[in-house]
This record gives structure tokens, sequence and C-alpha cells, in this order.
């Protein structure tokens, strides 16, 4: 009965267009004070704040960080260059650029709504000059920013690895040969269209303009090195190679001499603003977490799904089913936040492995960023190239499929996503 005021309590606030941080905070309080007292609502405040400083989670506004200073110095632009060099000379090359530049920026950004955001001001409007239809450019940026919480580091992975305790930096090894399928599965439907529809090509391969790119931008490449090297040698923690990041991405911008303060400024007050969204979501997860715990839904919801079936697929299946459904209304954060502690008893119970669990609830998430009617990152993209979001949404459908493709590849055959962590880590 509990449950079913809380939830309604929920969705009504939703409905009337609360943030869900502020809904999810007061349907907890809510729950507390009716099944406790008055008295149990003391120590809420101290609760909500020792749930957001945990030492994981400053990650996540260095990350942001470094992605907004690669975008004011020049390092977006000087990427574009040196991949357009690389492949632009094939039919629809420039949509195979946004592919590699994006998969780039994700290895320093974390966030697709970042790559989106950075990327697509730049790409988008040249591939319309170029006859790109817009709801084509706006799909192909679209769906390439979502690896950016496939590809490590990863925002999502480590608001996952905090709410499920396992290891941030198995998770983004995890996420590495997922990601390179992704980005090749993405360029080969680009191809066909690009050949289907006669869209144009870049200027023929140049050698000497390869090299004049791949020289500008040789200090840019030195950031993933630094940082993913760093991590996955086990020299910095995950937490620490996002400080890494920052420093790293303010000494390549002092190299270029090439600062937009205007633009860096902006860049980190929208930073700011989606890092205080995630850590209030975090601080009001922990009061509905310990509610829920005390009683026992996440048990219980175990025990109900086990009394189904205990078969590891099947179960997979069901909550595959389940976060796409979510993805649809929920932000990958508040999914994350919303529904991995309820969800852990059951993948323990299953003997699930929670870093390959961790990479399936992460692809389904990028997927949400794809479909309406929350989508960020599709929303986000159709505001650049000017596009309306259903023409978008239905040229979107091929690269969708593709990430739907790698989900299910690395639902059913783990080895794909964990054969790395395996070698490295057990």
């Amino acid at each position: 009965m509990m449950m079913f005021v809380i939830f309604i309590a929920l969705v009504a606030m939703v409905c009337i267009n609360v943030p869900i941080a502020i809904a999810l905070a007061l349907a907890a309080v809510l729950a507390v004070f009716i099944s406790d007292g008055g008295a149990a609502l003391v120590t809420i405040a101290l609760d909500m704040y020792n749930g957001a400083r945990s030492f994981s989670l400053i990650a996540i506004p260095m990350f942001v960080l470094a992605g907004a200073i690669m975008n004011a110095t020049g390092i977006t632009r000087r990427l574009i260059a040196f991949v357009s060099a690389v492949i632009g000379f094939v039919r629809g090359g420039l949509a195979m650029v946004n592919v590699g530049v994006s998969l780039f920026f994700a290895e320093i950004s974390g966030s697709a709504v970042a790559d989106v955001a950075a990327m697509g001001s730049i790409i988008i409007p040249e591939m319309k000059k170029r006859g790109y239809p817009a709801p084509f450019a706006a799909a192909i940026t679209s769906s390439s920013a979502s690896l950016a919480i496939i590809i490590p580091p990863s925002i999502p992975m480590i608001l996952y690895a905090v709410a499920a305790g396992t290891s941030i930096e198995q998770l983004f090894v995890a996420g590495i040969v997922p990601g390179l399928i992704g980005a090749a599965g993405l360029m080969g439907v680009a191809y066909y269209y690009a050949v289907k529809y006669n869209l144009p090509m870049e200027e023929a391969f140049n050698l000497r303009q390869l090299r004049r790119t791949f020289v500008e931008a040789l200090p840019t490449f030195s950031l993933p090195v630094i940082i993913l090297g760093g991590i996955f040698g086990g020299f910095v923690t995950a937490t620490e190679g996002a400080g890494l990041a920052v420093v790293a991405a303010i000494l390549v911008g002092i190299w270029y001499r090439e600062v937009d303060w205007r633009q860096l400024k902006q860049a980190m007050l929208e930073g700011g603003i989606q890092t205080a969204v995630v850590m209030l979501l975090v601080a009001a997860s922990i009061l509905m977490g310990s509610y829920l715990t005390q009683a026992r839904v996440p048990q219980q919801l175990a025990a109900g799904i086990l009394d189904i079936t205990s078969n590891q697929y099947l179960i997979l299946l069901i909550l595959n089913v389940f976060f796409l459904i979510i993805g649809f209304f929920l932000h990958s954060a508040a999914a994350i936040i919303l529904v991995v502690p309820v969800i852990v008893p059951l993948i323990q119970q299953a003997g699930i492995d929670p870093v390959h669990f961790g990479l399936v609830v992460t692809l389904n998430l990028a997927i949400g960023q794809q479909t309406p009617p929350v989508a960020s990152v599709l929303i986000t993209a159709c505001s650049i190239a000017k596009a309306n979001i259903w023409e978008v949404s239905k040229a979107n459908l091929p690269f969708v499929g593709v990430l739907l493709f790698v989900l299910l590849l690395c639902t059913y055959v783990p080895a794909v996503p964990m054969f790395l962590v395996e070698y490295f880590y057990r």
C-alpha cells in the first residue's frame, strides 16, 4: 500500500513539472513520515549530504569541465580536420567523420549531451552546407554522441558503479569493445545511405593535408593516452583521472594559444548546472533507497522475478525490456539512480556479473537518449540542426538499430564486453 502511495505521489509531481530530483526527495520524505513519524525527519538533510559526497562522484564535474575546455580551445575543430583528412574522401565521408570525432570526444567528456552540443554546433551546419539532409545530419550526430556513455570514461558508468558498488575501472574496460563495434556499425549504415542517396565526397585524399592536420592535432592525441593510460595502468583512480583530464586539456589549450573565453564560461556554467542536477538526484535517491531497503522492496522484487524464472538470459530479457521502457521517460542519470539500487539484489541472486549488467544498463540508456519523449541527446541535435524531431527520429531508426544490435550482442554474448575485463582484472 505504501509503495502505491509513493508511486502516485511521484507521478503526480512529475506530471505538474516538479523536477524529478525534487519529486523523488518529497516522495521519500512522505514515505518516511508516514512510516516512522516526524522524528525520523531530523537527519534527512544530513543523509542527503552524505549520499552526495562520494569521492567517485567528483569525476562527473571534472569530465564535464574537460569537455568544455576541449571545445573552447580549438581542440574539437582540429580533431574534425584530422579525421576528415583520414576518411573524408569516402562517399558520405563527413558522416563518418562525425562518428570518428564523437568516438574520440567520448574518451574525454564522458557525456553524450556534451558531445552532441560540442560536435553538433560545428559539424551539423557543415554537413547541411555540403548537401546532407538536416534530419540525417542530426540523426548521425545524435546516435554517434551516445557512444559517449559506452566508451570510457562514461558518466553513467560512474553513477552505476556507485549505485551498484562495483568497479568503475572494470566498467570502463568493458565498454571499449562494444563502443568500437557500435562506431563501426554506425559508419557502415552511414556509408550505405551515402551510396544509396549519392551523398557528397569530400576532397580527394591528400597525404600532405593528412600530415599537416596530424601535426596540428598531435597534442590532442595525448589526452586519451594520459587519461585512459593512467586509469587502466593503475596509476590513478577514475576520479583522479578526471582531474588529470582537466589539467591535460588546459595544457593542450595553452599550447594552442586559442581560448574562446565566452564559450568556455558558458560551457562551465552549463556543466555546473548538469552536475548540480545529478548530485541532487543522488542525494534524493539516498532517501528513497534507505526507505526501500527498510521496506525490503528490492528483496521482494528479486523473489518475485525468481519465482517466475531463474534463467539468467530470461531475467536479462525482462530487465532489457524494462530499461528500454523507462529510457523513454527518464534521463540516464535519473534511471540509474532510481532503479539500479532496487535491481542489484536480483542480479546478485541470479548470479549475473554486476560489471556485465552495468554495460547492459548503459547501452539501454544510450538507446533511451534517442527515443522521444525525453530523448535529451536527440532533442539537442534537432535544435542545432533546426529539424523536426519526428523527421529526425525516422532518419535515426537505422542508427538506433545498430545500438540495439550491440545491446543484444553484449547481453547474450558476455564475452564481447567481458573478455578484456577477464584478461586485465581476473
